[in-house]
């Protein structure tokens, strides 16, 4: 995991976004916060379960689809599987160690 820092590329709402390998964080101090860390780690490991292109290709038409049910940008994209996953796990730590494999799609 590369982290990496880059204030310009963030809307106001979002602090960073993982991309293989990287985790790009929009302020230095999000370099320190283990839970947000966390919630980007275990984007990652989504990412090399799809092999990453198919990740944001699923990512990009689930959005869709919640947008069109939600018909809010926001709700639709806290209910994507794999925000669901990893909000809902990003405070344990240990998380990771014990996720079996392709664990979001039991958030679909």
């Amino acid at each position: 995991m590369i982290v990496l820092v880059n204030r310009y590329l963030f809307q106001k709402k979002f602090s960073g976004i993982a991309i293989w390998p990287f985790i790009i964080l929009k302020h230095k101090r999000l370099k320190e916060d283990t839970v947000f860390l966390n919630h980007e780690r275990i984007h990652l490991r989504q990412q090399i379960e799809l092999l990453v292109i198919p990740f944001f290709v699923w990512y990009g038409i689930e959005f869709l689809l919640k947008l069109f049910h939600y018909k809010n940008s926001y709700q639709a994209y806290r209910n994507i599987s794999f925000e669901r996953e990893a909000y809902s796990n990003e405070k344990d730590l240990d998380y990771l160690k014990k996720r079996s494999f392709w664990k979001f799609a039991n958030y679909i």
